[in-house]
């Protein structure tokens, strides 16, 4: 493969990603997991796929999951940690978000025990991994048979049942024992409902959600982490900051976006083009050509986001149509169809604190800072070394009684 064509403006790429003849192809070396996925499909056979599932996304689905879902999900994945009065970042992200993931997805965890949790967390991991495998500083071979291996676990132990159980309310559906508004509201069902079995067969659906669940919880997770580090950094600077973090939350969002916006889940987002085509700043590319869409770069345009861009700075001011985020998720047919449920409903003028939506992502970092969450002195954290990417690898937390919020 020659060298790719770079795109590192915002409207630049706003056009690329939107553009119908450029595939995606980051994920390609990561087929053991990702083949045939939402994220990997083109096309027809992506808009197929991608209506079928947006099903979920019904009857005010993102408020429903705010206000019903995420506030006993957190409540039960936090428990223990909030009675040990520390934990460690990333894991506690990755049990939080892989829980909600795992309730999007459609995966059943009946024993609701800490070693059915952790069992789960240990195979989204390694889906993890594999789906980011461009990126990973371990042999490619190696990560790919550790995959193989967490699919096998998973099919039978987790999928399996969930399958199980959703087959049969569809089937007291079909008899009119229930409704519609009886079954849970998962891409799983969906699938299982309305997909084609000639196109979800057993592997690939159990690639789809796997998918799923690496995606939303890999992600979520250390866009968490960084968003606490660079809150908790930016108050802490000037501790009356804190009092305007508690006491408005539509602020607080604001400053999530300004992290989102620092650290993309991915840094870049490749295509392949399928026929000749001129793009904006790529110029001339010819069909086989990658395309590098830089979203990071874009993400700290000066011109955009001004001069400060590198930093964190929630009190920077973005005109419209520029998202407070950037590109961090995506544009055009990929882009990720959980934005408004991690990053919450953009405010435009003057919202009802009340009724607003904040996304997970804020109301997780709301939580924890009200009950005092701050840095262990003696243990600073890390940033992991499996991956080229800099996500944190190790951050511990304690919960301090005399800074919650009141």
């Amino acid at each position: 493969m020659g060298q790719p064509h770079v795109v590192t403006g915002m409207d630049a790429i706003s056009a690329g990603l939107r553009h119908p003849g450029l595939k995606q192809a980051l994920y390609d070396e990561g087929a053991v997991i990702m083949d045939g996925t939402l994220l990997t499909l083109h096309g027809e056979a992506h808009r197929r796929r991608r209506v079928l599932e947006f099903r979920v996304f019904r009857k005010d689905f993102f408020h429903w999951y705010e206000r019903t879902v995420f506030p006993a999900t957190l409540r039960a994945s936090m428990a223990g940690d909030i009675a040990a009065g520390r934990s460690e970042l990333v894991d506690l992200g990755y049990r939080v978000t892989m829980n909600l993931t795992a309730d999007f997805a459609g995966i059943d965890r009946p024993d609701q025990t800490q070693e059915e949790t952790e069992s789960l967390l240990r195979l989204v991991a390694v889906f993890s991994e594999g789906a980011t495998i461009i990126h990973s500083t371990r042999p490619k071979d190696v990560v790919r048979d550790e995959v193989r291996a967490a699919i096998a676990d998973f099919e039978p132990r987790f999928l399996a049942p969930s399958v199980a159980r959703r087959r049969a309310l569809l089937a007291r559906l079909d008899a009119g024992e229930i409704t519609e508004d009886d079954l849970p509201r998962d891409v799983l069902t969906v699938i299982l409902q309305k997909g084609d079995p000639d196109e979800f067969t057993p592997d690939m659906l159990t690639r789809e959600i796997a998918f799923y669940l690496q995606a939303g919880a890999h992600s979520t997770a250390n866009s968490t982490i960084h968003a606490f580090h660079d809150i908790y950094s930016w108050a802490e600077a000037e501790p009356a900051r804190w009092t305007r973090l508690r006491d408005d939350p539509v602020f607080f969002q604001r400053c999530v976006h300004e992290s989102l916006r620092l650290h993309p889940a991915s840094p870049v987002a490749w295509r392949t083009a399928t026929c000749p085509m001129d793009l904006p700043e790529a110029g001339s590319v010819a069909e086989g050509d990658t395309v590098e869409f830089r979203l990071a770069e874009a993400n700290r345009d000066r011109a955009l986001f001004g001069d400060d861009a590198d930093i964190f700075n929630p009190e920077r001011q973005v005109a419209p149509p520029t998202l407070p985020f950037g590109h961090t998720f995506g544009t055009g047919v990929h882009t990720c169809l959980g934005r408004d449920l991690d990053g919450g409903v953009v405010p435009r003028g003057a919202v009802d604190p009340e009724t607003h939506q904040y996304g997970t992502i804020t109301l997780f970092l709301r939580d924890l800072f009200a009950r005092g969450a701050r840095q262990t002195p003696d243990d600073p954290p890390r940033l992991a070394t499996h991956t080229a990417r800099k996500n944190w690898g190790h951050y511990p937390i304690v919960f301090d009684p005399a800074r919650e919020w009141t």
